[in-house]
């Protein structure tokens, strides 16, 4: 079916070339009399190795280097007031297990005057954060691999809404958004990119100092215990009905040289929230076997402002944002605490053509104090006040722009973390050639330090047409 697609677009786009259609992905006016197929993607060639593989040869000779090919095909349809995008990702699938072909955005746009109504899988951008802002909280983010974790867009996972943007003038717009039900982030289940967070390991934890109140058990039966919850699957609930639809308002203007938003959301929060049904100490101490998990997704109301404008050279970025759950007095074990987040950023060529790029952001956890300390009754245990994490890009470009050298880093500062991202890159026309490398490291429970064991090394050859 993705081929007929394929190939019925190319040929309207050959029939059609006397309408001008460029291949690319620029916006046309609402109105406009116009219509064709605009055709555009790309191609790659990449080898990615892990370093801990090559410490010792009899894991080297297991290594592999990846699924070495991955492409994207993005096919967009203009008419006299819509247009319909398809974009689709194009990976292998050695196993057979699912698709080659992943279905990345498709959606409908149409023009009534100053009014734009979009519907179907989305990816939409809320905040002025250059990376993973506060703000933005109407798509989730894929988090399954880190290797590209800078490509903030690929990270995102797209989703069914109904969007309409209503134009004031030419500065202001007001947006609203729809989505008739949810996903969280996504996370590895099994395999190196597998989060502590999300492992029975927590759970374990807790239980493990419940153990130590139960003097009576030997430790035979203790080690079996053990291993009953570390052999526990964790099941998630179904939200993809209207139980967990969202929505949001969006208002943007400029006023003199400053852009201003403000917003509201209503959904719930991407991360899960997992303790334990019978974890009262009582209970566990007569049935240590009898707890099981519990997985929720939190509902919430956002609101945020934002605020950029260009001074004394410096493109600044701020944002403030609210998250209000349902645990108001901060006790509820299975509902995350509200938070206070912010974020500032700016970029600027400092000299010698290198262009610097900083932004910082914070959330801040109300009622930190009533937060318990043990996994099993409380899904924020041992979750420090505040959460912060500064990302830094140090970027300069030679021989006419056509090599790029460039270093990021990301650092959590309550995790003692950290995420260190050095990448060259040679672009000829529509042809580029990076070489770059990951190192991971830092506290071994940190957000980033956990993955300290997998620092890469990359090379990827890209062609976009």
């Amino acid at each position: 079916m993705t081929r007929r697609i394929f190939f019925v677009a190319l040929g309207i786009h050959i029939l059609f070339p006397v309408l001008g259609q460029d291949f690319g992905f620029g916006e046309p006016e609402a109105g406009t009399n116009a219509f064709g197929v605009a055709i555009s993607g790309e191609m790659a060639a990449q080898l990615t190795a892990y370093l801990e593989d090559f410490t010792d040869f009899s894991t080297f000779k297991k290594t592999s280097l990846g699924d070495v090919f991955a492409g994207k095909l993005n096919i967009k349809a203009s008419g006299f007031n819509a247009e319909g995008t398809l974009n689709l990702k194009v990976a292998p699938v050695f196993d057979g297990s699912a698709s080659p072909v992943e279905l990345d955005e498709a959606y409908l746009r149409a023009y009534f005057g100053k009014l734009i109504v979009e519907g179907g899988l989305r990816k939409l951008t809320w905040g002025k954060a250059d990376s993973f802002g506060p703000l933005d909280v109407v798509n989730p983010r894929d988090y399954r691999d880190l290797t590209d974790i800078v490509n903030q867009l690929d990270r995102k996972i797209s989703r069914p809404m109904i969007h309409g943007t209503y134009q004031f003038g030419s500065f202001s717009k007001l947006e609203a958004v729809f989505l008739p039900g949810f996903e969280g982030h996504r996370f590895a289940e099994s395999g190196r990119w597998t989060p502590v967070q999300a492992k029975i390991e927590r759970i374990r934890t807790g239980v493990a100092e419940g153990l130590t109140m139960m003097p009576s058990l030997s430790s035979a039966e203790k080690k079996e215990i053990l291993e009953y919850y570390a052999n526990m699957t964790i099941s998630y609930p179904k939200t993809l009905g209207l139980e967990y639809a969202q929505m949001g308002l969006r208002f943007t203007t400029t006023i003199g040289s400053a852009d201003i938003g403000a917003q509201y959301f209503w959904g719930n929060l991407f991360r899960p929230a997992i303790t334990v049904s019978g974890s009262d100490p009582a209970e566990f101490l007569q049935n240590p076997r009898g707890i099981t998990p519990e997985i929720a997704y939190n509902r919430y109301h956002h609101a945020g402002l934002d605020y950029g404008q260009i001074v004394a050279g410096f493109n600044l970025r701020a944002e403030l944002g609210a998250n209000i759950t349902g645990d108001l007095a901060g006790d509820d074990g299975l509902v995350y605490n509200p938070q206070i987040l912010w974020s500032l950023g700016f970029d600027r060529d400092i000299f010698w053509g290198i262009n610097l790029n900083v932004q910082a952001v914070e959330g801040i956890r109300l009622r930190w104090d009533k937060i318990a300390d043990n996994p099993v009754t409380d899904t924020e245990a041992e979750a420090p006040a505040t959460s912060t994490r500064i990302t830094g890009i140090l970027s300069k470009k030679f021989l006419r722009d056509e090599l790029e050298v460039k270093i990021t880093g990301l650092w959590g500062l309550e995790d003692k973390d950290f995420f260190i991202l050095p990448a060259i890159i040679w672009t000829k026309d529509d042809i580029a050639l990076e070489g770059s490398a990951g190192f991971l490291g830092g506290n071994s429970q940190g957000e980033l330090g956990q993955y300290r064991k997998n620092s890469f090394v990359k090379l990827k050859l890209s062609y976009r047409f």
